[in-house]
C-alpha cells in the first residue's frame, strides 16, 4: 500500500531563491521582532517561525496513547496492502481501529486501500472518518474526500481523483509532465491538477496562470493553501515579497487552514523575510 505523502513546495522554494538562514533573524533589545501582522492585529515574530519545517508529523495526531495492538494491526494491514492483499490489509486495519479508535492513521489508510479497490463509496465514507477525526487534515484526507464528494454528485468524473493519485507512481519526469498535462484537459475543474501543472512550469508568468486556473476551480482548503503558497514564492521570485508575506501570514494565523498549509507557510515566510 503506498504511503500518500503531503504535497511540498520545495521546487518552489529553490525557485525563489531562499536562505534558511533568514530564519532566525536577530529581535532587538529583547522585543520578539514582528514578522507579518495581520489585519484583526494578530502578529507572527522570528520566534515562532524558529521551529517551522515546512512539514507535519500527521503519524502524531491522535497517537498519544496507542496500544501495542494498534501499532501491529496497523503495520500488519500497511503490509498486507502493499502485497496486493486488499482484503486482507482491509480486515487488519479494521482490527487496529477497533483497539484505537480515535488515531485517525488506521482509518485514512482504510481509505486509501478502498480506493485503489475502486471502491469509491467506502473510500469516501472513511475519507470522511478520517477529516471528522483531524479536521485541519490527515495526509491527503481533506483532498480526497472533497474529491470524492464532487465525484458522487457528479462535478467530477468518477475515477477522477484515482487516476491523480496514480501520478504518485509515474517516476519518469517526461512521462510525468505529459500525463498531467493531459489531465488539464480532461479534468479542467480539478484544481489539484492545476497544482501539479504549476509545479512543471519554468516561466513564472506561465506557472501563475496555471495557479490562477487552479484557484479558480473551487479547490478544497489543502489544495487551496498549496496553490497560494505556490503564488507567492513565485510573486516573491519576481520582487512582489510584500504580498508573498501577505499571503504566507494570512495562511499561517487562520485556524482553517490545514496543519501542513501552517507549516509550509510558516517555513516560507521566514525564507522570504529578511
Amino acid at each position: 500500500m503506498k504511503l500518500q505523502t503531503y504535497p511540498i513546495a520545495c521546487a518552489f522554494i529553490v525557485l525563489a531563491g531562499c536562505d534558511r538562514n533568514t530564519n532566525t533573524a536577530p529581535a532587538e533589545s529583547g522585543t520578539p521582532r514582528v514578522v507579518f501582522r495581520a489585519d484583526d492585529g494578530r502578529e507572527l515574530t522570528f520566534a515562532d517561525l524558529a521551529d517551522a519545517t515546512g512539514t507535519f508529523e500527521y503519524k502524531i495526531v491522535g497517537a498519544g496513547q496507542i496500544p501495542p495492538e494498534a501499532n501491529s494491526l496497523h503495520q500488519k494491514g500497511r503490509q498486507l496492502g502493499a502485497s496486493g492483499d486488499y482484503d486482507g490489509a482491509i480486515r487488519a486495519l479494521a482490527e487496529a481501529q477497533l483497539f484505537a479508535p480515535d488515531w485517525p492513521y488506521p482509518t485514512y489508510d482504510m481509505a486509501f486501500t478502498y480506493l485503489l479497490m475502486k471502491d469509491f463509496a467506502k473510500a469516501r465514507e472513511y475519507y470522511r472518518k478520517t477529516v471528522e477525526m483531524s479536521p485541519r487534515g490527515f495526509f491527503t484526507a481533506i483532498t480526497a474526500l472533497d474529491a470524492l464528494d464532487r465525484e458522487a454528485c457528479g462535478d467530477l468524473p468518477e475515477g477522477t481523483y484515482a487516476a491523480y493519485i496514480a501520478l504518485e507512481w509515474v517516476s519518469d519526469p517526461e512521462q510525468k509532465a505529459t500525463v498531467v498535462s493531459q489531465m488539464t484537459d480532461k479534468f479542467p475543474t480539478f484544481a489539484p491538477v492545476w497544482e501539479e501543472y504549476a509545479t512543471l512550469c519554468h516561466d513564472p508568468k506561465e506557472r501563475l496562470a496555471a495557479i490562477g486556473k487552479g484557484l479558480a476551480a473551487k479547490p478544497d482548503r489543502e489544495t487551496k493553501g498549496m496553490l497560494l503558497i505556490n503564488k507567492a514564492l513565485t510573486l516573491n521570485e519576481q520582487g512582489d515579497t510584500g504580498s508573498a508575506k501577505a499571503i504566507h501570514g494570512n495562511l499561517a494565523l487562520d485556524p482553517e487552514t490545514a496543519f501542513g498549509n501552517e507549516h509550509l507557510a510558516k517555513q516560507t515566510l521566514g525564507f522570504i523575510t529578511k
